[in-house]
């Protein structure tokens, strides 16, 4: 029965990202605003729920110790391998705006975290809320470049071949749907298969709930990266990790202080580290290559080991 609901959720999750991903480019061609811009924000948000969703109901039951280790987490899974696996699909051309504004972004998010847990060694409300603040900034941001790529005079107009409004958003609400519960159905499947073997709960902990809470991120991103919406499949990414150090443990935060331990210390420097070698690889040729998606993908395989056996 396991076995059934781990492929049921699978295809959930395929199909789903399917619907969400030409949802999402529908409505950036029906807005008439870039796709980077979707992906950042709607898409973004919306693989993100998740990680939200385990983040807000632990901190409502002051229980959110592992709020950081879950962000970080999926933020590092989410870089190297949601990109990595993307980039051996279909290499992602990066835009050097990208790299000059949201990826930098991302990472002072990351250190902002960090500074966090070496001044208190807790995230504190004050810290929350304000995390929460830059997160508005952030909207505000990407809005006003939403509005200057629509009065730029190489948008092409709108034409009635386009999805219509009311399809995308139909797209966008029933494939983030499916994406949810497929991504459920193959966490707690795929958990139940583990305990039958005699894996431990911390293993599986640190491994399929981890990858479970990004599994969005990676179908949404790896159909994107096979559609040929990079700026969907890369947006995704960027928008995702922004959104989780920034409005899920901010709200985390603000609900109730979250506890920064050593492992958060090391986790936070693994993110900014490996962040800094895929800026690197990426303005390569302003072009992720296969060969470096798969030495992304191959760095957090090495990571898996490390934390597993810490």
């Amino acid at each position: 029965m396991q076995y059934l609901l781990l492929i049921a959720g699978f295809i959930l999750l395929i199909k789903g990202a399917d619907f969400f991903v030409d949802g999402s480019s529908g409505l950036a061609k029906r807005l008439r605003v870039p796709t980077m811009i979707i992906g950042l924000t709607v898409v973004a948000m919306g693989t993100s729920l998740p990680e939200t969703a385990v983040s807000v109901s632990a901190s409502l039951q002051g229980k959110n110790d592992l709020s950081i280790s879950n962000a970080v987490g999926s933020n590092i899974f989410n870089l190297m391998i949601v990109c990595g696996v993307s980039a051996i699909i279909v290499p992602l051309v990066i835009k050097k705006k990208t790299l000059m504004r949201e990826f930098p972004f991302s990472i002072i998010c990351a250190g902002l975290l960090m500074l966090f847990g070496l001044t208190g060694g807790i995230v504190g409300r004050l810290e929350g809320i304000l995390l929460l603040v830059l997160f508005v900034g952030f909207l505000f941001y990407t809005v006003f470049e939403a509005k200057r790529a629509r009065n730029s005079e190489d948008q092409e107009p709108v034409n009635d071949k386009l999805m219509p409004m009311w399809l995308c958003i139909v797209f966008i609400v029933c494939g983030g749907a499916a994406i949810a519960f497929g991504g459920r159905m193959v966490v707690n499947s795929a958990s139940e298969i583990a305990k039958s073997f005699g894996i431990s709960d911390n293993v599986i902990g640190l491994t399929i709930v981890a990858l479970g809470t990004s599994l969005p991120e990676l179908f949404t991103s790896i159909v994107a990266a096979k559609h040929g919406e990079v700026d969907i499949a890369l947006g995704n990414v960027i928008g995702s990790n922004i959104f989780n150090l920034l409005f899920v443990l901010g709200i985390a935060a603000a609900i109730s202080p979250v506890s920064f331990l050593t492992t958060n210390m090391i986790d936070c420097i693994a993110l900014i580290a490996m962040s800094l070698i895929a800026m690197i690889f990426c303005w390569t040729k302003l072009t992720l290559d296969r060969w470096e998606g798969a030495a992304m993908a191959a760095a957090y395989a090495a990571y898996i080991v490390y934390i597993t056996f810490r």
